[in-house]
């Protein structure tokens, strides 16, 4: 479960330096343009969340080969991810995520963009 989400524009906003993952670009209902949503874990210790310099690394990783189609790739990654960290949730989501696009393959023009249907 992710507690803090910022989208790209209050990211930009932030100053100083914070550990923040890119999460997903998701269009949201009522909106046309995708918008990237990133996940803060300022608020994490290394009980909360193990591994995270190298969960965040691996998950930059698997997102990347996501967005470029690349879903055995990606499914390592977040695999991996898991491996260090048992309960990240948004590896776990993009595990679920790559297996059910190898078995139904997005459209050619799919820009990795996730449609949100509810908020």
């Amino acid at each position: 479960m992710t507690r803090i989400l910022a989208s790209e524009f209050t990211v930009k906003q932030l100053h100083g330096i914070y550990r923040i993952r890119e999460i997903d670009r998701v269009v949201v209902t009522g909106k046309t343009e995708p918008v990237s949503i990133h996940e803060v874990l300022d608020y994490h210790t290394e009980e909360t969340f193990p591994n995270m310099a190298e969960v965040i690394g691996l998950s930059q990783n698997g997102l990347r080969r996501y967005r470029q189609r690349r879903f055995d790739e990606a499914l390592r990654s977040f695999t991996q991810a898991l491996t260090l960290n048992p309960g990240d949730s948004v590896s776990k989501l993009y595990v679920e995520r790559c297996q059910y696009l190898k078995a139904n393959p997005p459209p050619d023009d799919w820009n990795g963009v996730w449609v949100m249907t509810s908020k």
